[in-house]
């Protein structure tokens, strides 16, 4: 999730493990720092482009190195603050701010490395955008309140937040349990062969979904409202390139995206450099996460061309934030409307 979510999510733990025990503002501002602290990582220059997007939620995310933290910095806390009677309690708040924090990465698409040291595998539920305001902005309230209302009044709405963040949570997954249903029914119905699919929010909500279908000879994109009056969905269709995937089976670049995204990707020339391309984050044409992998290099006489792995250079295209909102607001209420390309 995104920062401001990771920060408030931290904060409202760290007051209601805390409690009337400190002052408000140090569970607060203490639970708000172990919230954001694994995103840290993100200021690491792991040595290109596709290096920082695969070791980002890595080490810093793992459940055991942040249990393993958690004690350290709870001791930091109440020596700081002259509270060593209270070190069990910040030991708490601090590690529930500290784990919870790549629970909550794990119900998007990005892929969160959990069981680091003991795996690498980036577990992505896909159920959450990685920003959406019907999380964030109860939380934040529920803080505000009880940063300024008296106890006990302030402590009850940061518990009531919380209370309706974790059940909005089960409720993104629900509504992805519901789109699924209907994915499978209409692949069933269309009897078109596939390997396998995604079923990931739009942007800023849980009511409107996008689908990713994948193909032998290429994908298909679709997207479903849970308002929308039929249980079926509209889908365009893209070619792979089944031959230049081939021929790049064996760049490490294309192999090690290849494994983090799970498979929904797509690999296309691009003048004479070979792009990967990320299907899971964004929609066509516009891709968050793309990446020059290889370079076609001119053929000698009685020779065929080749690509030659490169260093990653970044190329992804957020697109036109203007236009995808322009068609989000009345899509998400079933209007059949084709989406931005």
């Amino acid at each position: 999730m995104d920062s401001l979510s990771q920060l408030v999510l931290g904060s409202a733990i760290g007051v209601a493990v805390m409690g009337r025990r400190t002052a408000v503002w140090k569970a607060a501002l203490w639970g708000g720092v172990a919230g954001t602290l694994p995103d840290l990582d993100a200021l690491v220059d792991f040595g290109d482009p596709v290096s920082n997007m695969v070791q980002h939620r890595a080490q810093t995310h793992g459940l055991f190195y942040l249990t393993l933290f958690a004690p350290f910095m709870a001791w930091c806390v109440s020596r700081l603050h002259q509270q060593p009677a209270l070190f069990k309690r910040w030991w708490l708040a601090l590690w529930l701010a500290l784990f919870t924090h790549p629970v909550l990465d794990y119900f998007t698409i990005y892929g969160t490395q959990l069981m680091q040291p003991f795996s690498s595998h980036p577990f992505g539920l896909g159920s959450m955008f990685i920003v959406d305001p019907l999380y964030t902005l109860p939380l934040l309230l529920g803080l505000v309140v009880a940063l300024i209302a008296k106890p006990p009044t302030g402590l009850r709405w940061n518990a009531v937040a919380l209370a309706f963040s974790c059940l909005y949570l089960g409720w993104s997954v629900t509504a992805q349990q519901m789109v699924k249903s209907v994915v499978r029914d209409d692949l069933a119905a269309r009897g078109i062969p596939y390997s396998q699919f995604l079923v990931t929010p739009a942007p800023l909500n849980t009511v409107l979904w996008r689908v990713v279908v994948m193909r032998t000879n290429g994908y298909e994109e679709g997207f479903y409202s849970l308002l929308d009056g039929e249980r079926r969905i509209q889908w365009d269709s893209f070619p792979q390139d089944d031959a230049l995937r081939h021929e790049l089976k064996d760049n490490p670049h294309v192999e090690r995206l290849a494994a983090f995204t799970h498979g929904f990707f797509k690999i296309q020339m691009q003048g004479d450099r070979a792009v990967f391309t990320d299907l899971r984050m964004g929609q066509e044409p516009s891709y968050v996460f793309s990446f020059e992998v290889a370079q076609r290099t001119a053929a000698a006489e009685n020779t065929s061309s080749r690509l030659e792995t490169v260093q990653p250079v970044a190329a992804g295209d957020r697109g036109d934030p203007s236009r995808l909102l322009v068609w989000l607001w009345p899509r998400m209420l079933g209007q059949p409307l084709p989406p931005p390309r």
